[in-house]
């Protein structure tokens, strides 16, 4: 945990390239579930973030 959160902070790619995928999946999810009308609003955001999220730490430092 501790490496994670120093990769974080020193912004190296593969910590933030976890966290961008997290929110893809997360965003899939939101998009899928039948459940609440709020997470399927804010789902295409989500996916969008993330995605750009990884192409920009895609170029971090590894």
């Amino acid at each position: 945990m501790k490496n994670f959160l120093s990769g974080l902070a020193r912004l190296r790619r593969g910590p933030w390239e976890f966290v961008a995928t997290l929110l893809i999946a997360l965003g899939v999810f939101m998009l899928m579930q039948p459940f609440a009308l709020w997470a399927y609003t804010y789902s295409f955001i989500v996916t969008l973030v993330g995605t750009v999220m990884f192409i920009i730490v895609s170029h971090f430092k590894e």
